[in-house]
């Protein structure tokens, strides 16, 4: 199955566990497969370097090569403005588009409250887990 993971999903998967690190575990075995885009590697490696998360630059850069090995990369080619709450949002579905996902996962409410976009459904980390083991 295709997925972009929202950076919130990824980073509690790596530094807190529960469902978005089953949602990583599937991604290391190839049962999902995640895609990315440089503009989302950049806001991770952003947001993990914020100092209440507490990771040395090597810890940082060890997560981005982890998540560049594990990850298939797309450079989306088409800028949206659908979320003008929070614009940077919509890099996250520049690159599902991109990906041909079949699912976004994340816990941002601006997300979260289109609940699919361009047929793609938008799903918690606990929602995606239980449709993807439901079938």
């Amino acid at each position: 199955m295709r997925v972009v993971c929202d950076t919130n999903v990824l980073v509690s998967g790596i530094l807190f566990g529960g469902k978005p690190r089953e949602i990583l575990r599937l991604c290391s075995t190839g049962k999902v497969t995640n895609f990315t885009s440089p503009a989302l590697l950049k806001e991770i490696e952003a947001v993990l370097q914020r100092p209440k998360f507490g990771l040395d630059e090597e810890r940082v850069y060890g997560i981005i090569r982890l998540f560049r090995d594990t990850f298939s990369i797309v450079r989306p080619e088409n800028h949206l403005s659908i979320i003008t709450a929070d614009p940077d949002d919509n890099r996250i579905l520049e690159t599902a588009s991109a990906a041909q996902a079949e699912a976004i996962i994340s816990g941002d409410a601006h997300l979260l409250d289109l609940s699919e976009w361009n047929g793609i459904p938008i799903l918690k980390p606990d929602a995606f887990l239980t449709e993807l083991f439901s079938g």
